[in-house]
């Protein structure tokens, strides 16, 4: 009898001395937000919490793909329900909706009238679901372009008609920086202040590897000139630039970033910095109209050599490509991108423009001739690729 009650002290020992090892593998079951709700129960659980929190750097998505019922934008509805499961605590996040429903017309049962979805109460009502302290850039495209929640290596859609959105979450990432950015354009200066730049961490930035850039009410006369004041001095070999002109931007929290009135015109982005960062971009451009084409434009993206894990991909397209400019098939370019990169998730846009070249940087040593003529980076018609590399995960 006697050795068993030792036995059992010495077992009551073991776990109570190992009890934070214990109590961090338990937690680390947990969603975030249950998980922030249990560090509130003693500075041991809070501790874990922190350290469990800190390791998880993987970004997370969620996509809403189904359009429901009339009130919310699919996207509200999807990140109201998701953010109670996801792993991460978002520290940037990136969301991108389609124009038609995010702010477009809807029956309302209980009157008889249309009720306007005012794009203004959306972007609110996702601001709302996420964290406090978190950067957000909301865009809203005319397509979209998703991978669907659970796995990278679901098989991304292209979805251009109809209701669709993402939010892309970013947690704390050791050794990158993301942040974002606009610049609008002012109508009394006709010559961009270039200071502005050093302010947005685009110049003096060592680190800087890659800028989406996202151009909004690009109809207007001198927007393609404000835009090209823009991406000129960015246009150095060793960054890489891609993105394209979106419809609108709805939300942009950040420290330091005011809302320009919506008559304006101007850029808005994200700006990602890190020595371990590496990326790749190619353009598909109009002669590209087929399946082999499309998979040939792949197949220089792989060539980049890019590390698929903790990788992911962008797709910015014009509203003229898609199923209308490849006749036979829907999703030809994804489908094109799942079969060269099969674990990699797809996200992007049909829009009113693109930006970005064949760009391939490898440490300091770009896979191209290089010559001092800048690449042409604004283009009409085609689709820009690209793939950001975050590090590799502990």
């Amino acid at each position: 009898g006697c050795i068993s009650v030792m036995e059992a002290t010495a077992k009551g020992g073991f776990v109570l001395s190992n009890l934070a090892e214990m109590v961090e593998r338990v937690l680390g079951f947990l969603p975030t937000k249950a998980l922030l709700r249990a560090a509130c129960v003693c500075r041991l659980w809070r501790e874990c919490a922190r350290r469990i929190l800190r390791a998880r750097q993987r970004v997370a998505w969620v996509s809403a793909l189904e359009p429901g019922p009339a009130e919310s934008h699919a996207l509200v509805r999807a990140l109201a329900r998701e953010l109670e499961k996801v792993h991460v605590l978002p520290q940037t996040v990136l969301y991108i909706a389609d124009t038609e429903t995010f702010s477009g017309h809807q029956e309302c049962h209980d009157q008889k009238k249309a009720r306007k979805r005012n794009s203004k109460e959306t972007a609110i009502a996702l601001e709302k679901l996420l964290p406090k302290r978190c950067q957000v850039l909301g865009l809203v495209t005319p397509g979209i372009v998703v991978t669907p929640m659970g796995s990278s290596s679901n098989q991304p859609q292209e979805i251009e008609e109809g209701e669709a959105g993402f939010a892309l979450l970013f947690p704390k990432i050791d050794g990158v920086k993301i942040h974002t950015f606009h610049f609008s354009k002012d109508s009394k200066n006709r010559v961009f202040d270039e200071s502005k730049f050093a302010e947005a961490g685009l110049k003096n930035n060592p680190d800087l590897r890659v800028v989406l850039l996202f151009g909004y009410n690009s109809w207007k006369s001198g927007a393609t000139r404000f835009l090209h004041q823009i991406v000129n001095p960015l246009n150095e070999k060793s960054i890489i630039l891609a993105g394209g002109q979106v419809e609108s931007f709805t939300s942009l929290t950040s420290e330091n970033s005011s809302c320009q009135p919506g008559d304006a015109c101007g850029v808005v982005g994200l700006a990602f910095s890190g020595p371990q960062i590496q990326s790749a971009t190619v353009l598909l451009d109009q002669d590209v109209a087929d399946e082999r084409t499309a998979e040939a434009a792949m197949q220089r993206l792989k060539a980049a050599n890019i590390p698929e894990h903790n990788t992911i991909g962008f797709m910015f397209a014009c509203v003229g490509r898609g199923y209308r400019h490849y006749k036979t098939k829907r999703n030809m370019e994804a489908d094109a991108f799942r079969k060269f990169f099969p674990n990699v998730p797809l996200f992007g846009f049909f829009g009113h423009g693109e930006i970005g070249c064949d760009r391939i940087v490898t440490g300091n040593f770009v896979l191209r001739e290089c010559n001092d003529i800048k690449d042409d980076l604004l283009h009409g018609y085609t689709t820009v690729m690209t793939l950001i590399h975050l590090g590799s995960t502990k």
